[in-house]
Order: C-alpha cells, then structure tokens, then sequence
C-alpha cells in the first residue's frame, strides 16, 4: 500500500512494485484515507510519506505510529525528504520488527529500494544513516543510559558498533559469557523486554545512539 500525496510520485511508486512483481492494494494521497484503506484491507507493508494533507506537518508519519499499535505485525516504510526526529524516535520506540525511514533524495538505485520494501515487509529494519544522525543530535532531557554501569556502556557502544557478543568478548578480553550477562543487564535496565516480534539488540543500540 502507498500514501504519497504527489500524484506523479504515487503513480511512479504504483508503477515500479507493479514492474518488480509486488501488487499494490492501495495508492492514496492522505493521511486519513490511509488509514480508511488499512481498515479494508490490511497489507504485508506500507510506503508512506511524512508530510501529507491537510497541514503538510506529519500527518504521514502519525498515522504510521498509530498503525504501528493498531497492527504491530504491519511492516511501515517511511519515504520522505526530511526527517521528523521526534515522530522517527517515537516510531522506532514502538518496535523496530518491520519498520523502516529512507530518504527520497538518497535513493540510488530503484532495485534497492524496492528490496528495502521486501525486507520491511519481512520483519526487518532499513533506516538511512542520515536518519541515524539526526536521531543522534536530537535532544532528549532523560538519558536512559544514566542506569547502567560503566561496563554495560561499554559493551553497549559494540554492540552499536554492529559487534556480535564474540566479537565483543575478544575486544574486552573476557568471556563470551561475561557478554552474555552485560547485555541482559543492559535490556533490563533499557526496560526491553524478551518481545519475540522486536529485535532488542536493535533496540539497544538505538537507545546508545540517540543519547550520544
């Protein structure tokens, strides 16, 4: 399904899941019908814009986050020109399984975006690193990571890295187990909890980021 007030850009996306094999349910131009479209019927995932009618804010991106409670197993790509931080952190908070932010402008190729989609719809997560930095820099009065300890920071900054718990335990020089333990301390403490349909590593490293 499509939300995407432009019409030239609505029936180009229309066109290109058509030419890659993907039926489209629905292409529609608002917020509001969107979410009358869901209603009738519920798609593997959604393609929407942020900024949509009537105000041209976030309109888009609310809607997605209202989806995101409605329907958790719904895959949500956003596609925009401009990153709403606060919207974008709040999407992310409600579970990062088949979620995803990519940017019109630094789309590079239609193959890769369009198995972007595949992948959202999938369960996993795409989200241009340019949406990464924004999140970083947006301010948050509460840092979450004020709760664990300096070993637990530790272990959470490679697990931003993208290092897996051997990888980590061999920078650390301990054990894969001493790892292990650092990082449930770390979802307890990040109140994350063992929700099979969200990937808490993912989770967790986003938490690091937006508080650097």
């Amino acid at each position: 399904m499509i939300a995407e007030d432009a019409v030239l850009l609505r029936e180009g996306l229309t066109g290109i899941f058509t030419r890659f094999g993907c039926e489209v349910v629905a292409a529609v131009g608002s917020a509001d019908e969107l979410l009358r479209a869901i209603a009738r019927d519920l798609p593997d995932v959604v393609v929407v814009d942020v900024r949509m009618p009537p105000s041209f804010h976030d309109e888009g991106l609310r809607a997605a986050i209202q989806l995101r409670g409605e329907h958790p197993r719904l895959g949500i790509l956003v596609l925009s020109q401009f990153v709403e931080a606060a919207a974008a952190g709040e999407l992310l908070e409600a579970g990062t399984r088949g979620v995803g932010y990519l940017l019109k402008d630094r789309i590079g190729a239609i193959s890769q975006f369009v198995e972007a989609v595949r992948e959202v719809a999938a369960g996993g997560t795409v989200i241009d690193p340019d949406v990464v930095h924004q999140l970083l820099v947006h301010h948050r009065a509460h840092d979450p990571l004020d709760a664990l300890s300096p070993r637990e920071r530790e272990v959470l900054a490679l697990v931003a890295e993208g290092r897996s718990n051997s990888a980590i335990a061999q920078r650390l020089y301990v054990s894969e187990a001493a790892v292990a333990k650092h990082v449930t301390g770390v979802y307890t403490k990040l109140n994350l909890g063992p929700d099979a349909d969200d990937h808490r590593r993912v989770l967790a490293a986003l938490t690091f980021l937006r508080s650097r």
